[in-house]
């Protein structure tokens, strides 16, 4: 005579739906998904660095180009440029996650870099403005801010690197088709050394003149 079929009650099948979720979730982070998150979210924290960093630089250009203009009036063309390149910036919604609008920001941004270094080239014409504590005081503001977006751009471009390696790995990989993590696209450089370096702002100090040799005292006559 065969046995009687063991009822399951809902306390049973509660427990074995437990006991699934316990197998998949260890089966989940054996394979790197809680990595992927943290990862994934140093990313994103990088980003807003980097972001708020550019803001930063943006925030600095209206005092600039009104300073600039009260003593160079002239230059109207180079702050016109400036001022059109910071607007392009603002106009740009960029998704870091997408290769073609991170490209965009990043060319804007250049085009900006480069307008405010002719800006402050130009100022080398003008001795009264050079000495105008205000001008001084951006140029100082401007030269920290260069600074601080090198470092956030080295540090985001390594938190990408990182990341992306460690989704293309096994068994990592595996997770990440799963869950619809895809590799993230970077900035790109043409010089390396443009991570490490940021450009020179700073044009106020020029380097001092080098002695001249004297000529030697005449010899005394015989």
């Amino acid at each position: 005579m065969l046995p009687a079929p063991v009822a399951q009650g809902p306390a049973m099948r509660q427990f074995f739906r437990l006991m699934l979720l316990a197998l998949v979730a260890g089966s989940v982070s054996g394979c790197g998904y809680n990595v992927i998150q943290q990862k994934d979210e140093a990313v994103k924290a990088g980003w807003s660095e980097v972001v708020n960093q550019y803001k930063r630089r943006a925030d600095l250009i209206p005092n600039l180009v009104n300073t600039v203009q009260g003593y160079a009036q002239q230059e109207r063309q180079v702050l016109t440029e400036v001022t059109n390149a910071r607007s392009r910036v603002g106009q740009i919604q960029v998704n870091a996650d997408d290769a073609a609008s991170l490209q965009q920001f990043q060319q804007a941004q250049g085009e900006l870099g480069s307008a405010l270094s002719r800006l402050l080239v130009v100022s080398e014409n003008y001795p009264t403005l050079k000495s105008d504590q205000n001008f001084r005081d951006l140029q100082a503001q401007l030269e920290g801010t260069e600074n601080r977006i090198t470092v956030a751009r080295g540090r985001y471009i390594q938190l990408v690197q990182d990341y992306n390696t460690y989704i293309r790995s096994f068994p990592q990989v595996i997770t990440a088709k799963l869950f619809g993590y895809q590799a993230k696209p970077n900035f790109t450089v043409e010089n390396e050394a443009q991570i490490a370096q940021p450009p020179a702002v700073d044009f106020g100090t020029r380097p001092a003149p080098q002695p001249q040799p004297q000529n030697p005292p005449p010899a005394p006559a015989q």
